[in-house]
């Protein structure tokens, strides 16, 4: 019997001690749309509720977002895939054009602005 019990314990450990060796991985997505503070909020938020994503900053200037997930639960295709279906370009992946048609305007690309005139130069902030 204690040697049944000592198998159990054994396993349970052995067992507990694997479910503990989950790999996080960092990496960096290239968003080219990425415009502006709204567009920012709205990708963090949504990729607060993709499986396995612990943490994603945008980096509005350099436009890239950088991603922590569990590489268990998720890898960078579907994160790519995801931040596609919020509207916005990620490295090689294009926009869901569905999605990015009801972006808010301040989320879209100037040339795909009303009014938009491609002579009329940038105001600089």
């Amino acid at each position: 019997m204690k040697n049944i019990i000592a198998v159990f314990i054994f396993l349970l450990t052995a067992h507990g001690a694997n479910a503990q060796q989950k790999l996080v991985v960092t990496a960096k997505i290239s968003i080219p749309t990425m415009q502006g503070q709204p567009c920012k909020e709205r990708l963090e938020q949504f990729l607060k509720y993709e499986e396995g994503v612990t943490k994603a900053v945008v980096d509005i200037r350099k436009k890239i977002v950088t991603v922590t997930f569990y590489t268990d639960h998720t890898n960078i295709e579907n994160i790519k895939t995801a931040i596609a279906n919020c509207g916005f370009d990620a490295d090689d992946v294009k926009a869901n054009e569905e999605v990015y048609k009801k972006l808010p305007t301040d989320c879209k690309k100037p040339e795909d602005r009303p009014g938009y005139d491609p002579k009329k130069p940038k105001k600089k902030n």
